[in-house]
């Protein structure tokens, strides 16, 4: 792994940390492209319980693309053809990812930013954090693949206002809108972020995943099939389900396999 797109383990946990501080942590073509890769590798690993993505430092999560590479890399729509394929396997990569994801926001989310944030399932940020998507200032569109989780997480409607206002909005707003899951003290996202991230990693991870699938499943307006429905039974046949309500008798922390 490069110097741009830092990971370490604590146990369960994986931390992946956007490593541009010296611009915010903008994103780059080579970036966006590592990070896409490292979400399709950890999606295999399942010894992985909870990944937690953050931007290094505390001035900002990302502001979105590097504006520096837009006369080099997005200067016409062929390139930005090429570009945008590399953003949506990314954004592919993170939203199929089978294990729990949790933003750790320090101060900007906006732009591309934003999208990534958006992927997460659990957004935690500081009480001066900020956010918004202002693309409309360089004259360009959030493509289909991009807008789409922010779409689905908020409805079209609120997605819309934050692309046509262009407007950089504060923790309060993005909390009442849904947009994060909780706003802390800035000198407390930190912690809440690893406290959130190792208490998803002590649950049963296949049930974790489980949850995940259905959570998407359920966005899909088709009706459920017997399969799907049987599926839901499964987790009884697991050796975490016996672990787990054997401990919960015993009244003893469970320590799941996965299996």
């Amino acid at each position: 792994m490069s110097d741009i797109l830092l990971h370490a383990r604590d146990g369960h946990v994986v931390t992946l940390t956007i490593n541009r501080p010296e611009k915010l942590n903008a994103m780059t073509k080579p970036l966006w492209q590592e990070l896409g890769q490292t979400f399709e590798h950890l999606s295999q690993d399942n010894d992985v319980r909870c990944i937690m993505i953050r931007g290094a430092g505390e001035k900002s999560f990302s502001p979105g693309n590097d504006i520096s590479e837009f006369e080099t890399e997005r200067a016409n729509k062929p390139q930005a053809i090429r570009y945008g394929e590399i953003m949506h396997r990314t954004v592919h990569a993170i939203q199929s990812c089978p294990h729990p994801v949790v933003a750790q926001i320090h101060g900007i989310c906006v732009g591309g930013g934003l999208e990534i944030a958006a992927l997460a399932d659990i957004r935690i940020c500081g009480e001066s954090s900020r956010f918004g998507a202002p693309i409309k200032n360089l004259g360009l569109v959030m493509a289909y693949s991009e807008m789409a989780p922010i779409a689905k997480l908020l409805g079209a409607s609120k997605a819309l206002e934050i692309l046509l206002e262009g407007r950089v909005f504060d923790a309060k707003e993005a909390l009442r809108i849904g947009l994060v899951s909780r706003v802390v003290p800035d000198d407390q996202v930190a912690m809440e972020s690893m406290t959130c991230a190792q208490r998803v990693a002590s649950g049963a991870p296949l049930v974790a995943r489980w949850h995940k699938q259905f959570a998407r499943r359920l966005s899909d307006p088709a009706p459920l099939t017997a399969a799907e429905k049987d599926e839901c039974f499964d987790c009884f046949d697991t050796e975490d389900f016996r672990i787990g309500y054997r401990a919960f008798l015993a009244k003893e922390p469970p320590e799941f396999l996965g299996r």
